[in-house]
């Protein structure tokens, strides 16, 4: 005789749709985790940039520039600028050395008080004035002053020339540049020893121009008076470079400069990028965290850097300012953790397409600077800077995965040593990365395979190589270990100016100088590299068999 021992019992439904409904709640809050194959190529480069890719900007703006009701720059433009300041000058003496251009919106405003220039005139607001702002003056006492600032912090110095002397109304923009005014800072720079890394011609004149234009053939013409000076009053030791057009990027213009410009002339082709539109976007926050809209301005990279390749191969393409957002950045979000998404990504992207320098507007002054512009106190971005400068070597390799598009990930051959680097980007907001590597030593000679020999081997080496992969991804993580640096904002708010290191806030010393930058070292064979939501992570990998990242044979 069967007996029936089960329970019965009965449930309120609407307490299972509550209990129900707690389960989904909590399962949407709870971060999901993905596993993410990285494929890294190290037999050979796809890019190279300069030792001091990373760059920063001063300005010329008064303190009553202002753009949307607000007036950002106060005393951070450079004749104002407080060069006694111990934070400034401990902020650019962590860098050994910082790369600095002084240049940007008002520098064709600019008159260098030098030989026959004895008034300097004090720039005040004007209606009918370049950007509003009549001319400016540069004194000769703010000329040394500032030099001997730059000497002390060891400083690589780019200063940009005004372009429109001789020309006072836009549409002469096919009038010859008079060089005099900068003859006379040349010699009497000369004259004092001060270094100048290199020289740039103007500023946005480019194509249509901001305020105002110059002819591309006319700039050529321009430039190469410029390189001419540079050549005759500076020995072949300490000549400086010559840079332009340093503008917005426009094909025909460009290709018509660099066609006229002739061999030789210039050493950067500087060109500006504000691809996050207007500092009062309402959206600005979500373009920063957006990877379609953030590579939609790859394809400018590509082209700037094919046209270098083609026109003039002895020089290298530049980013020669970039902000992000214009008219001095988005006040809520520009200085803040979530801006790091796109300086970060910015930078990775444009190494891989072989741009030797980056300049980030600003080094102080607006609501994109890398330093507070009252305090002086270093912004989330700088920090990003500075582990850049000090993890990522010249050398740019492949990377690859085919895990989420907001996982974005470069890599570089180490700054020292002979291992790599990583950076990853994770824009998601609850899903972390769990990352595996996998070292790719094949080679790829991809002018020489076709297509159709390609297609044929995919399908019969598919099964064999995700075999070879799992095994080499646990092998190589079985026998290396890492230096880990996690990057994430404060209290987990991305628009937080406080940015923590592996845990612990970034915050200036008892006297003033930049914290140290301790790596996490992790045992890589206890786990993957774990990428949190949010988050910046830098990998160095010292034992990365990459033979890019080798010294040179014989």
């Amino acid at each position: 005789m069967a007996v029936d021992v089960g329970v019965n019992v009965n449930v309120n439904p609407c307490v299972g749709v509550a209990i129900l409904a707690v389960v989904l709640v909590l399962s949407c809050l709870s971060p999901s985790s993905s596993d993410v194959k990285l494929k890294v190529k190290g037999v050979t480069n796809i890019a190279t940039t300069d030792e001091n890719f990373i760059c920063a900007t001063l300005d010329w703006w008064p303190s009553n520039k202002c753009d949307y009701n607000q007036c950002p720059w106060e005393n951070a433009g450079i004749l104002n600028l407080d060069l006694n300041n111990e934070i400034l000058s401990n902020a650019i003496k962590a860098f050994n050395p910082l790369r600095i251009k002084l240049g940007a919106s008002l520098q064709d405003q600019i008159i260098c008080q030098f030989e026959k220039q004895k008034q300097c005139p004090t720039m005040r607001k004007e209606d009918n004035g370049l950007f509003g702002f009549n001319v400016g003056c540069l004194s000769r006492k703010r000329w040394d002053e500032v030099n001997h600032f730059f000497n002390k912090t060891g400083v690589k110095f780019t200063f940009s020339l005004n372009a429109l002397i001789e020309k006072k109304n836009s549409n002469e923009d096919q009038l010859n540049w008079n060089p005099n005014n900068a003859i006379y800072l040349m010699k009497y720079t000369v004259s004092k020893g001060y270094n100048i890394d290199s020289y740039e011609l103007g500023n946005e004149l480019c194509s249509e121009g901001v305020s105002a234009r110059i002819d591309s053939v006319q700039y050529a013409k321009d430039i190469t008076k410029l390189r001419h000076i540079v050549n005759s009053l500076y020995p072949n030791a300490t000549r400086p470079n010559v840079l332009g057009p340093a503008g917005f990027y426009d094909k025909e213009w460009f290709d018509s400069f660099l066609q006229h410009v002739g061999p030789g002339v210039i050493d950067g082709v500087t060109h500006h990028i504000y691809n996050l539109g207007a500092g009062v976007d309402r959206d600005l926050i979500s373009k920063v965290q957006d990877p379609y809209f953030l590579s939609k301005i790859a394809q400018t990279f590509k082209d700037v850097s094919t046209a270098v390749k083609e026109f003039t191969p002895r020089a290298g393409a530049w980013v020669g300012e970039s902000g992000g957002a214009y008219n001095g950045g988005g006040k809520d979000v520009s200085h803040t953790f979530v801006n790091g998404f796109w300086y970060l990504d910015q930078l990775g992207m444009t190494s891989t397409f072989n741009h030797k320098v980056y300049c980030r507007q600003s080094l102080i002054g607006g609501d994109y600077a890398l330093l507070n512009t009252t305090s002086f106190i270093p912004n989330p971005d700088y920090y990003g800077a500075l582990l850049w400068h000090r993890l990522m070597g010249t050398n740019v390799l492949s990377i690859s995965h085919d895990s989420s598009p907001y996982l974005r990930t470069y890599t570089h051959c180490s700054k020292k040593g002979s291992g790599i680097t990583l950076l990853l980007i994770n824009m998601e907001k609850s899903t972390s990365f769990n990352v595996f590597l996998v070292n790719d030593m094949n080679l790829y000679p991809e002018e020489l395979a076709s297509e159709e020999k390609e297609k044929e081997e995919e399908e019969e080496e598919k099964e064999k190589e995700e075999e070879e992969e799992e095994e080499e991804k646990l092998n190589l993580m079985d026998s290396l270990k890492r230096e880990e640096y996690h990057l994430t904002p404060k209290d987990g708010n991305i628009q937080s100016d406080v940015v923590l290191l592996n845990g612990t806030p970034l915050e200036l010393t008892k006297s003033k100088k930049i914290p140290e930058l301790k790596p996490k070292i992790v045992d890589a064979s206890s786990s993957p590299i774990k990428v949190a939501p949010h988050s910046i992570v830098f990998v160095q990998i010292n034992n990365f068999n990459a033979p890019a990242c080798a010294p040179p044979t014989k």
